[in-house]
């Protein structure tokens, strides 16, 4: 069994990480004093990112992307992610579903994208309904050529930076054996459309400059042209879209594990306490090494879902969960006993650990909890069973 990155890989991961210590790091302290990303800040990173070709690297060659199989752009991520999100997200990997476009769609949404010149938000979870999207209250209602929304969305990130999003609405019921199942349809939609109100969300306690945000639809029409696949398609699309975004999850997580974690690999190195380096004490050289051990196995099972991912293997989902919540939990514990390694320098702003301590909290609820995973985990294991 082969472990080795192709050359290509290494210098790929390398470009990546090099992008993110000389353009993305510096400029954390800004976020942290601020909580907002200066708009000028955004597009210059964008525009180097560009320049480099770490833009849309996510997407088909076939539109303009680079054309990543999964195991590469998964080290992408790796070495972008070190970075705080806000920073590492100016370096835009449009979401996947944008793949679909057709026909008009293609050069009012995707098109801009690739350009670096729109980008867009993803819109699911409403406020009765989060993993539950049978639940799903926003209603897209046909119109003659039109469609009609009308409902509430929340926890949308990015939406007051975005131009348009890509919303899941309920566009009917079907009768089943099991009782009535909504059909729930995917559209694209201009957040300047009439209709289209772009809130603020909640604050949070983690991810300075991230913002989240409510949307509110009141009759917002859309045309047919904008709707993504057919009707009722939602379900294909969001199943198509779920698992590399918990794989992307994982990515982040594993990357801010390895940061924090060299972080306090080096003050243990350094730090003296009683005459020598406080690493040589084994209540923290052993936590040490626990640590090292975590991250080993989260860098292993990451990349071994990628790689299962780019042998089209179509029972990935498990896989890509498994990775979520190893990775997700990972992070939390790495951060903090990093933590505890520096002891009272830990929780100062002067090194990033308190940053990714806090941030590493929300990556065991989005993109799915740790509970959801594990039901996802284990539907797969009792299937085959019957059970």
């Amino acid at each position: 069994m082969d472990f080795a990155l192709t050359d290509e890989q290494a210098l790929l991961f390398k470009t990546a990480r090099d992008f993110c210590e000389k353009e993305l790091i510096p400029h954390e302290h800004i976020l942290e004093r601020t909580n907002e990303l200066p708009r000028e800040l955004e597009m210059d990173i964008r525009r180097r990112a560009i320049e480099i070709g770490l833009h849309a690297c996510n997407m088909p060659e076939s539109v303009g992307g680079a054309g990543l199989d999964c195991v590469s752009f998964t080290l992408v991520e790796k070495g972008l992610s070190r970075a705080s999100l806000a920073l590492a997200e100016c370096v835009r990997r449009p979401n996947s579903i944008l793949g679909a476009c057709i026909g008009d769609q293609i050069s009012h949404y995707l098109e801009p994208v690739m350009r670096g010149e729109k980008r867009e938000c993803i819109a699911m979870t409403e406020p009765d309904a989060g993993s539950d999207l049978k639940s799903m209250k926003c209603r897209a209602v046909k119109d003659g050529g039109d469609w009609v929304i009308n409902g509430t969305k929340h926890f949308i990130s990015n939406a007051q930076i975005a131009d348009f999003v890509i919303l899941f609405a309920a566009t009917g019921e079907d009768e089943t054996p099991m009782g009535p199942r909504k059909r729930i349809s995917c559209f694209f939609v201009d957040l300047n459309a009439p209709g289209v109100e772009v809130a603020p969300g909640y604050d949070h306690m983690g991810h300075r400059g991230y913002y989240n945000n409510i949307l509110r639809f009141d009759n917002a029409r859309v045309g047919d042209w904008q709707m993504v696949g057919g009707e009722g398609e939602g379900f294909k699309v969001v199943s198509e879209w779920l698992g590399p975004g918990r794989l992307t999850v994982a990515a982040v997580c594993q990357a801010r594990a390895e940061r924090a974690f060299e972080v306090a690999l080096d003050y243990a190195a350094q730090r003296k306490q009683f005459g020598q380096v406080i690493g040589k004490f084994q209540g923290i050289s052993f936590p040490l090494a626990d640590m090292a051990t975590d991250i080993r196995i989260g860098d292993l099972l990451l990349m071994n879902t990628a790689w299962k991912v780019d042998q089209n293997n179509s029972d990935t989902a498990a896989d890509c969960a498994m990775a979520k919540v190893w990775c997700s939990e990972m992070l939390g514990r790495v951060a903090d006993q990093a933590i505890q390694t520096c002891g009272g320098m830990g929780v100062m702003a002067d090194l990033p650990l308190e940053r990714i301590y806090r941030d590493a909290r929300v990556e065991r609820i989005w993109e799915g909890t740790s509970e959801i995973q594990r039901h996802i985990i284990s539907r797969q294991l009792l299937r085959p069973l019957g059970a």
